[in-house]
């Protein structure tokens, strides 16, 4: 099995709130985003993001150039179904 198919199947068994790593809220991560003073069009790419809340709350703090990366393609479709 492929580190993809891997993580596909994670996400397909499981809902994103139900592993181990989720976090309703990424505060630590907007800290550090937020200690950088970057403008509101400033491009962000969160590497790894899956079915992460963080692009949510950058959209929500006025962001506007906000990427999600991830190698399965069924934790991104979660994070579309959700937002």
């Amino acid at each position: 099995m492929s580190t993809r198919e891997h993580w596909d199947d994670v996400y397909r068994s499981k809902d994103p709130d139900a592993v181990s790593w989720y976090r309703t809220r990424l505060e630590r991560s907007l800290a550090w985003i937020e200690a950088c003073a970057l403008a509101p069009d400033a491009h962000i790419v969160d590497v790894g993001g899956g079915a992460s809340t963080l692009v949510d709350d950058l959209l929500n703090r006025g962001f506007e150039n906000v990427s999600v990366v991830d190698i399965s393609e069924t934790a991104l479709e979660h994070s579309c179904a959700s937002g």
